[in-house]
């Protein structure tokens, strides 16, 4: 299973219509659950963090496989992310990717993900990122797959 943990509402049709689509592209090879989590407010960048981190936490099972979207992650292409999902699944069963708040990620959560992703140094719209992020993972069961669609 993919579990995708995110903050915060998708509140764009637009956007809810692609992540849609994408779900269920996508249930032809995995399940995959999308977990909404809501924003905290608080005037404390430091507390939001700690608490959204607690929150995305309690989501995350032990033996999943942790996969969190940090702009000073790692960069991959579209088929050595393919790869690392297919090494992944050969290991674990279920594979968590988070996406944080405005304001990142937890230290305990940097902590507890097993590899920090980065699609780019440029900052995206949370809500667009979760579309690119889908995207992305049915391009890599397309290639895994040998079917076309990667290029």
């Amino acid at each position: 299973m993919i579990k995708l943990i995110c903050i915060g509402k998708i509140k764009e049709k637009y956007l809810q219509e692609a992540i849609n689509d994408y779900k269920l592209r996508l249930g032809r090879y995995v399940n995959l659950k999308i977990i909404e989590l809501d924003n905290i407010n608080n005037k404390n960048i430091d507390l939001i963090k700690e608490q959204e981190g607690i929150n995305i936490s309690k989501y995350i099972k032990e033996k999943d496989f942790v996969v969190t979207l940090q702009i000073d992650g790692q960069f991959l292409s579209s088929e050595q992310l393919a790869d690392k999902i297919n090494n992944i699944f050969n290991s674990y069963a279920n594979i968590t990717f988070v996406i944080g708040g405005s304001y990142g990620i937890s230290d305990a959560l940097k902590k507890r993900s097993n590899y920090q992703l980065s699609f780019s140094k440029l900052t995206f719209p949370h809500q667009l990122f979760r579309v690119m992020l889908l995207e992305q993972i049915y391009r890599s069961y397309k290639i895994n797959n040998n079917e076309s669609y990667h290029k």
